[in-house]
């Protein structure tokens, strides 16, 4: 009888997981560049249990991210000269402060201090792009395939780069990715290209997600109701146990 309360536990827990990863796709729903994310589940093991050897007793189900969704998100003009959508599959290389290497699609892009490009957050593109002094950022022109010019002056190359397999990236936060093992070494994007005065939006479907959240609610109150029951059964058969 335990069995059930392990496997509608299980079961409760895996659409938390479910709540966690629709509630922050809701709260991504305007940040550039998100891609949302995928939540698959799967049985746990299965054993022969106390029932007879051709019974077989479930431990119920586990949530496990499966990776983003790589639909591409709608282009919004913004008229910023140092706003860039990417087009395609691919992401900016930026450096941390510790110099690791991370990944984006968020092409918000602005100037530190020293007029060299960076993410919102400061994280500095790479390669590193330098604005000289007295260029104001209108003047900055950015081709599709990511050169940065200041008039006739060549300023550097945003470069896109790609992974064999995105779904194994981890999330770092601020829309930043990691490469893993998982996930392949860089390699230059293909097809990608990017667009100045614009950013990508997030690909998050609000009435999908709605969807998923009220499916979600309802099968985690069916495992608390059969946990309810379960525990109903126990109490009664601890009164009638002799």
């Amino acid at each position: 009888m335990l069995e059930g309360l392990y496997s509608a536990a299980s079961g409760m827990e895996a659409q938390q997981q479910q709540f966690d990863a629709i509630s922050n796709d809701m709260a991504n729903v305007d940040t550039p560049g998100y891609q949302s994310t995928i939540i698959g589940f799967h049985d746990l093991l299965y054993s022969n249990g106390d029932y007879g050897s051709n019974v077989a007793t479930g431990a119920g189900t586990q949530a496990e991210q499966m990776g983003y969704d790589e639909t591409q998100g709608a282009i919004q003009q913004t008229g910023q000269p140092l706003d860039v959508a990417i087009e395609g599959q691919g992401y900016l290389e930026v450096r941390r402060q510790d110099g690791s290497i991370g990944l984006t699609r968020n092409g918000a892009l602005q100037l530190n201090d020293k007029r060299q490009l960076t993410t919102q957050t400061g994280l500095l593109v790479q390669p590193p792009i330098t604005v000289p002094v007295g260029v104001d950022p209108s003047q900055v022109s950015i081709s599709s395939d990511g050169t940065v010019q200041a008039g006739s002056q060549k300023l550097g190359k945003l470069t896109l780069v790609d992974v064999p397999a995105p779904n194994g990236l981890v999330a770092d936060g601020d829309s930043v990715f990691s490469a893993t093992a998982a996930s392949g070494a860089l390699k230059p994007a293909k097809g990608a290209t990017v667009q100045q005065g614009a950013l990508e939006g997030s690909n998050v479907n609000l009435g999908e997600e709605m969807s998923k959240m009220m499916a979600a609610q309802q099968q985690y109150s069916m495992g608390s109701q059969a946990i309810q029951y379960q525990a109903q059964m126990l109490q009664i058969a601890n009164e009638i146990k002799p």
